[in-house]
């Protein structure tokens, strides 16, 4: 599972419903949501 900073939970976090995408800047990234809180999270490069 990738994990990626809650910046609500202020920790790592498993990534719910992960989603490769593609930046702008054609970097790859993950995002999805936190399991606990329901944030958005965001990984660059995963």
């Amino acid at each position: 599972m990738v994990q990626a900073y809650c910046v609500k939970c202020r920790t790592k976090r498993d990534i719910k419903n992960p989603q490769k995408i593609t930046m702008k800047n054609g970097r790859p990234a993950t995002q999805g949501t936190c399991p606990v809180c329901g944030t958005k999270v965001f990984k660059i490069g995963a």
